[in-house]
């Protein structure tokens, strides 16, 4: 407590803002119902999710439970595969990749349709889904509305809907409560005796409502492909002030109360992480909790929920600008973003997307349950895009970016879960394919924990998807450095590496060590005779990654003092892996081991810059050359591109140095989607729907997840004992300031600027160590203990 005191004292002795300021980066505001799934208000508690629509005649809130997955456990391996690798892998030798493509697609893809080419809800793979939609549908819907006010608070986690109905004014209220396992509702009027409604609770398909005891119920059962799936129960409970109720045909009728609480929880028998077997039937559950929760008295749901969200929540807090230069609250977030495209001053806006990003990172992500997916867990469809899944090519991974760094450690957690379950199902696939040990994932997953290839050579066949998940284990090391959390992980990386040191074959024209088959994700290149291909051996993203990964596995061993001679063996390795190369046609990064053209010079992947961001490998320090290199490719690349693509070039310039380029990517991320269409996937991107969703295209989280991250990465910097502080600060951002940022080594940092200089900054030692601080030409060299803060303005600030 004394450490926190101390902290939290040095925090608050910071420029306070005012509340209408504060306002401006804590809500997200709406002027009218939602029209659409990215018009509502997302809630969640890591578990359970809803989507508000706040619409006053006919509410509804689509109910999300992270668990609802059709598909179930298959071997999705061919056994014979290995068979044909020795052939492929001589085609590549001798540069005939198109031969090598056609074996690959023969042979080496999964067996039977694996990910249904992104509509796999009725095959074998699954799909995340939707659970259920709860709809409110108010009497007396002929009158007009007034005083229409939508807000989501994100420091509380609630939804606020207000408005008024012939001279009475209604206010809904809704928040997801982690403690109690529901989503609760709280109508109110000004006036006894208004409220008059119907709920029911809906699922289009595989599902049956009932009553059940004044209250209702759904069930169901997922399919698995031809077997029968996951079984699911959701229980609605209301609790009414006054009024009377009554069921009637799947319906639960309200009349005439004067307050009225909703309770809904949701559950399946999802066995995680033993997905094999199946859990207790989920109905007892979800009726035990509802009915917990609805004896409960609102103020202490509120004061539970509240406390328990702004545990995680207020570990870090991001202003910018001063109050007294802006208000901006009379404007709905959309307006916002249309006056922002404009070119209108709205400082706080960044400092709201950041809020946002960490807030749906708290929301989809807590410890013991699954990582967040492609839409951490929202959705409104029975098949969503891309089935909603992990894709380990860059995806899942950019949804845990912000995590350390931004104070959120526990949430990190499924993650770092979920890549310590893929190493079963992983080594069968390693054995399977490349007659390897180890453990290898490809690109896609699932909770059934998929590691196979995908269905399609092209893009399938990507093998360092578990090597990348690996990153995110050491990271989290790096910023929680304790022995207990190294010897959790460090099986994890030797058997990964393990697998990557195997599967190495010499490249006979340069005598370098490079994996194959492999492919630079989703990317398509031009030999000079003509063929355009994906197959390839040794693509640069993946010679990062196992420098990265090797490098990290034999730092592990030498910190627990094992392994003396596989690391050795390790080290010989590392030194032989094909380098970077910058191409002599183009001076970029070279995206493959020969310097081929691209066929499309703009495409969304930079993966020839893993090294840059979120390895360290591409740095000033080090690599000069190289970081120059990156600039061209960044310029070659454009600014544009899909949402997520758009939030890793705001790291990479970040990584650069370059705060104004990254901000201006972060401002065409930000540039509002036109009437909130759900566009379809063009390759192009479209900015950022009305309630601050990255529009990928379609709805797609990890770009509110990368460019989160993206921003803490212009604020702060980490590596081996180093903490620069404001290393890409954009003009724009002349002053403001953040508390509980991390840094790698186990550091919080708190500082604040003025006039875009440094004027205070206080270091937290969490485990104690020896750092460097950084900022412009200043150097403070710290010898730290344990629980320690130091006040280091005066040597920073001359």
């Amino acid at each position: 407590m004394n450490i926190l005191r101390n902290f939290l004292s040095i925090f608050l002795s910071f420029t306070l803002v005012s509340s209408v300021f504060a306002q401006s980066d804590q809500q997200i505001i709406f002027d009218a119902p939602a029209k659409s799934f990215t018009e509502s208000v997302p809630l969640g508690n890591g578990q359970l999710g809803a989507m508000v629509f706040g619409d006053p005649f006919h509410e509804r809130i689509i109910i999300n439970e992270k668990t609802m997955w059709s598909g179930g456990v298959q071997n999705p391996n061919r056994e014979d595969a290995s068979m044909y690798l020795p052939q492929i892998q001589q085609f590549l030798r001798e540069g005939r990749n198109r031969e090598a493509q056609n074996l690959l697609q023969t042979h080496f893809v999964c067996a039977g349709p694996g990910s249904g080419h992104g509509a796999g809800a009725n095959v074998k793979f699954g799909c995340y889904q939707i659970f259920a939609d709860l709809f409110i549908d108010w009497k007396d819907t002929a009158k007009a509305v007034t005083s229409y006010k939508r807000v989501l608070q994100l420091d509380k986690a609630l939804s606020i809907t207000e408005w008024t109905t012939n001279g009475i004014a209604f206010t809904e209220e809704v928040l997801c409560s982690a403690p109690q396992k529901a989503i609760i509702i709280r109508l109110t009027a000004n006036k006894a005796n208004a409220l008059n409604f119907t709920l029911t609770l809906n699922r289009k398909e595989h599902s049956q409502t009932k009553v059940d005891n004044n209250a209702l119920s759904l069930a169901g059962q997922l399919p698995a492909g031809t077997d029968k799936g996951i079984r699911f129960s959701g229980y609605v409970k209301a609790n009414t002030k006054d009024g009377k109720q009554i069921v009637s045909d799947n319906a639960l009728i309200v009349s005439s109360a004067s307050e009225c609480i909703i309770v809904i929880s949701a559950a399946t028998d999802f066995n995680w992480p033993a997905v094999e077997q199946r859990g207790p039937d989920p109905l007892p559950i979800v009726k035990k909790r509802v009915q917990a929760a609805i004896e409960l008295p609102w103020a202490t749901i509120v004061k539970n929920h509240i406390a328990d969200f702004q545990s995680l929540y207020n570990r870090c807090q991001f202003q910018l600008g001063a109050p007294e230069k802006q208000d901006v609250s009379n404007f709905s977030t959309r307006e916002r973003l249309v006056r922002f495209e404009k070119g209108e001053t709205d400082i706080s806006l960044p400092a709201l997307y950041f809020n946002f990003g960490r807030y749906l990172l708290i929301s989809s992500s807590r410890p013991g349950g699954l990582p967040a997916n492609l839409q951490g867990l929202w959705a409104e469809e029975y098949q969503t895009p891309w089935n909603g899944d992990y894709h380990l090519n860059i995806n899942i991974q950019m949804n845990y970016w912000p995590a350390e760094v931004t104070n959120l450690a526990s949430c990190h957690e499924p993650l770092i879960e979920f890549t310590k379950q893929l190493t079963g199902p992983g080594s069968k696939t390693a054995k399977a394919y490349y007659n390897s040990d180890g453990w290898v994932a490809h690109v896609i997953s699932n909770p059934w924990k998929f590691t196979a290839p995908g269905e399609g050579a092209g893009w399938g066949s990507t093998l360092t998807g578990g090597a990348w998940l690996c990153e995110h284990l050491w990271q989290h090391y790096l910023y929680n450095p304790k022995k207990e959390t190294l010897q959790e992980i460090y099986p994890v990386l030797k058997e990964a590496s393990i697998f990557y040191r195997n599967i190495l074959i010499e490249d006979p024209t340069t005598k370098w060590l490079v994996t194959a088959p492999s492919n630079s994700p989703e990317n398509t290149y031009k030999t000079d005779d003509g063929f355009t291909g994906q197959i390839t051996m040794g693509p640069t993203m993946d010679m990062q990654i196992g420098r990265e990964l090797i490098g990290n596995t034999i730092a592990a061993a030498k910190l627990l003092g094992v392994d003396a001679e596989f690391s050795s063996s390790l080290r010989e390795i590392k030194e032989r892996l094909a380098p970077n190369q910058i191409s002599r046609k183009t001076g970029i990064v070279q995206e493959w081991i020969r310097d081929y053209d691209e066929t499309d010079p703009n495409h969304r992947h930079v993966s020839q810059l893993y090294g840059l961001y979120p390895f360290y490998e591409i740095n000033k320090t080090d690599a000069p050359q190289l970081m120059d290199a990156a600039r061209k490719t960044l310029e070659r690349r454009g600014d544009d591109g899909t949402g997520w693509s758009r939030a890793w070039k705001i790291n990479f310039w970040a990584r650069l140095g370059d705060g104004d380029r990254a901000l201006k990517v972060l401002k065409g991320l930000l540039v509002p989607v036109v009437n909130d269409k759900a566009v379809t996937y063009s390759g192009k991107g479209a900015g950022t729907y009305s309630n601050l969703f990255c529009a990928h295209p379609p709805f797609q989280i990890d770009g509110n997840f990368g460019a989160t991250a993206g921003i803490a990465e212009m604020l702060l910097q980490s590596r081996e004992g180093i903490i620069e502080l404001l290393p890409a600060l954009p003009n724009d951002w002349k002053d403001g300031q953040i508390s509980g940022i991390c840094a790698r080594g186990g550091y919080e940092v708190n500082m604040k600027w003025v006039a875009g200089k440094l004027v205070t900054c206080a270091v937290l030692s969490k485990y104690g160590g020896q750092c460097e601080i950084k900022y412009e030409s200043a150097i403070v060299k710290l010898n730290t203990k344990p629980g320690i803060t130091y006040n280091i303005t005066e040597q920073l600030v001359r």
